[in-house]
């Protein structure tokens, strides 16, 4: 039996791709030939010099892995679901998702926000940072900045911005464990899905459906599937702001969510506990969250 595992090429991807290999062949007594990694370069990787909201979105990270997948080139793709869109088509399925890593963003160029001086420049270019950050620290310059982990940390190293934020479980991944300060959730919120790695398949493939579920970890896949619907929900894109995370508490899924103006200037935010993560409370949590926002706010979201 051979399955070949598609993946993004960086080096954040080859990690989360040989997590799967590993967890497959471990879960199943596979010899090591039994998984194929097959590296394939997306437009994501290929653009480096403007916003992702601005040339396509979250589809530049999936779309060539999709074409794989669906054509037969491969029989699984591994993606970092926050880069999942949330509308997926019908021959595409998530069979299973790997224990979630921490889920915060790390500070990488001061000890803390407060510690960055006045007027700082802190390059990112995901709407979701730019727009927290705005709101704890409206006097931060804010400048684009992409590239996978060690593009972004040389960039600050470089000077072209005085500060950046990452995933820390990325930065985990990648041996960085000691490099940049965690912040609170209670003070930024994460992306949807932040921290968790996905496989998807062909929705026909029933025999690796099955193969890759045996390697999924039931806790993150019902938080994962819980912030998705919220976000699907609200009907939020690459363009807008918005972080959400549930965590499981002794009486159900607890659920924080927030949405935000592009400038920080106004944020919204629920705080949810005894949830089950149906799409009924989801769609409850869109309406609360919507219900408080301005028109303005409103309107990023297509509402």
């Amino acid at each position: 039996m051979l399955l070949r595992l598609g993946t993004r090429g960086s080096p954040l991807a080859l990690v989360q791709a040989n997590m799967v290999r590993d967890a497959l062949l471990a879960a199943h007594g596979w010899s090591p030939e039994a998984v194929e990694i097959v590296p394939i370069r997306t437009t994501g990787d290929r653009v480096q010099d403007r916003p992702l909201a601005e040339i396509g979105g979250k589809a530049l990270w999936t779309k060539e892995l999709d074409r794989a997948l669906l054509d037969g080139t491969i029989d699984l793709a591994v993606h970092s679901m926050k880069d999942v869109e949330t509308i997926r088509p019908d021959t595409i399925a998530v069979a299973a998702m790997l224990p979630r890593a921490d889920v915060r963003d790390r500070l990488i160029g001061a000890e803390s926000l407060d510690a960055l001086p006045l007027g700082a420049r802190i390059g990112t270019s995901s709407p979701r940072r730019a727009a927290q950050l705005r709101r704890l620290r409206p006097d931060l310059a804010v400048v684009p900045l992409r590239g996978n982990v060690d593009t972004r940390r040389a960039k600050v190293a470089a000077g072209e911005a005085d500060a950046t934020l990452l995933a820390a479980a990325g930065l985990d991944r990648l041996g960085y464990g000691d490099v940049g300060a965690a912040i609170d959730t209670d003070h930024l919120l994460p992306a949807p899905s932040q921290g968790a790695v996905g496989i998807e398949v062909r929705a026909t493939d029933s025999a690796t459906r099955i193969h890759v579920g045996a390697i999924g970890d039931a806790l993150t896949e019902r938080c994962v599937w819980a912030e998705r619907a919220l976000l699907a929900a609200i009907s939020g894109d690459c363009h807008s702001p918005i972080a959400a995370l549930a965590t499981v508490a002794p009486d159900g899924l607890r659920l924080r969510a927030e949405i935000l103006s592009a400038d920080g200037s106004e944020h919204v935010r629920i705080d949810r506990s005894g949830l089950a993560g149906t799409a009924e409370e989801a769609a409850d949590h869109a309406h609360a969250l919507l219900s408080d926002a301005s028109p303005q706010l409103r309107r990023l979201f297509g509402h």
